[in-house]
Formats: structure tokens, C-alpha cells, sequence
């Protein structure tokens, strides 16, 4: 753009340009201004309410007692079926796996009804709490729900697979599962579950159960164990195939 002199001698042209974009500069400022409060301000929020889940969900490395890994310990694991059974199976699983989710909605009823049922199997349940701090949390409270019920166990296994959150996202807090088990799983002493819970009772039984599983090579979920050998996959046909080719060596 030319610039002319007028006839005062002062330089026109742009003038009215600056003066606009100063205005323009100083609004924008100002809108930058209120979005950086309205960030500071719900992030402080959102962080403060985040801050407190997180403080209440349980480290591994805060669990007090020396864990000997010496077997599979099935006397303390959750359990369906004959406990004279031949066959002895173990899943090894975390409450916020979505593979362990598919697995007990494709399989699990169907699996009770032809081999625990049918008293060809017994049944156990042991954690590998693995994928974030709130499946430690989840796994804590199933074994807080055992020690008071172990039929309440296999209640609390289905729902909470049933109202699973998103893997990526810390949901299974200590809010969450409160008003889960209060919701949802009826016959047990709630305030018992609610101390157990909240003070962590029995974090250590869900190490343990990290630490066996891990010395006997699971290294993901769901992974199953049949008479103590862990199989190679997690698909339902390998499971029976297993299971059927130890009931006929019992048999012969």
C-alpha cells in the first residue's frame, strides 16, 4: 500500500488500520485472559475431586507382609463345584479386563451348567490385578465380598463384569464401588464391606494372588489353569479340550 502525505505533512493510509488492530490485539487479549481463568478454575476443581479417588485407590508396594509364593493355595481362592472333583481349574482375572468381561458373558453360565453342575469340575477364581490401581481396588473388594459370602462372590463377578468401565479410565474408585455393592449385591453385612473397603483389609490376599499367578507365568487376562498347567490361550475350545482330556485319564 502507497502512502501519501496530507496536506499538514503528517503520513495517512494506515493509521486507521493500526488503531484497529490495536483494539483488535487488546480483545484478544482479554478473551485469552478469561479462558485461561475459566481453565485454571475447572482444572483445579475437576483435580481436586480427581485428586481424592486417586487417593484412596491402593499401591501393591504399600501392602505390608512378606507374600512366600509356595502353590496355588485353592483353600483361599472364591470356588464353584465339587471340591472332590478330579479336575481343577483356575481363571485368573482382572474386573477391569474387557476380555475377561466377554468371557464370563459368552462363557461362564454356560461352562457352570456342563462341568461344574454337573460336578466334573471344581471352579476357582484367583485376581491378577494387573492394568491400574483401581483393579487392585475392585479385586480388594471381591475378596472382602468372599470372606463374607463366597455365593455373593459369583453375584459380585457378574454385575460388576456387567457394569464394567472403560479400560484407559481409573472408574472402579472407592465412590464407584460403594454405591455399586450397595446397589447391587443384596445379603451381605454392608458396613462390614464398607470398613474392609475403605481400610484396605485385604489388599495383601490380592498381592498374594499377583505373586502366585505370576511365578506360575500368567502374564495377561483371562488365562486359565487346568489341574496346575497353564494353557497356552484363553479360548473356550482350548479350555474344554483340556478338560476333557483329564477327565478321560481319570477314567482310564
Amino acid at each position: 500500500m502507497n502512502k501519501k502525505a496530507n496536506k499538514n505533512g503528517n503520513w495517512n493510509g494506515n493509521s486507521k488500520g493500526v488503531s484497529n488492530n490495536k483494539n483488535s490485539i487488546l480483545m484478544l487479549s482479554a478473551v485469552v485472559v478469561v479462558i485461561l481463568i475459566a481453565a485454571f478454575v475447572f482444572f483445579t476443581t475437576t483435580k481436586d475431586s480427581d485428586s481424592s479417588d486417586l487417593d484412596s485407590l491402593p499401591n501393591y508396594t504399600d501392602v505390608k507382609g512378606t507374600i512366600v509364593v509356595d502353590g496355588l493355595k485353592y483353600e483361599k481362592q472364591p470356588h464353584l463345584g465339587n471340591t472332590e472333583a478330579k479336575v481343577k481349574i483356575i481363571e485368573f482375572a482382572d474386573f477391569k479386563c474387557p476380555a475377561c468381561k466377554k468371557w464370563t458373558a459368552q462363557y461362564l453360565d454356560t461352562f457352570i451348567k456342563d462341568y461344574v453342575d454337573t460336578g466334573k469340575v471344581e471352579f476357582f477364581f484367583m485376581n491378577f490385578a494387573f492394568i491400574d490401581r483401581d483393579s487392585y481396588l475392585a479385586a480388594s473388594a471381591g475378596e472382602a465380598i468372599y470372606k463374607q459370602s463366597n455365593e455373593k462372590f459369583w453375584e459380585y463377578v457378574h454385575k460388576l463384569y456387567a457394569n464394567q468401565g472403560d479400560e484407559g479410565k481409573i472408574w472402579a474408585t472407592q465412590k464407584f464401588i460403594l454405591k455399586f455393592v450397595k446397589d447391587n449385591i443384596d445379603g451381605i453385612d454392608y458396613n462390614q464391606f464398607k470398613t474392609d473397603l475403605k481400610n484396605q483389609t485385604y489388599m495383601y490376599d490380592v498381592k498374594e494372588d499377583f505373586k502366585i499367578a505370576g511365578s506360575y507365568g500368567v502374564n495377561g487376562t483371562p488365562k486359565f489353569m487346568v489341574n496346575g498347567v497353564l494353557l497356552p490361550d484363553s479360548s473356550y475350545e482350548g479350555l474344554t479340550a483340556a478338560i476333557d482330556a483329564q477327565l478321560a485319564a481319570a477314567a482310564n
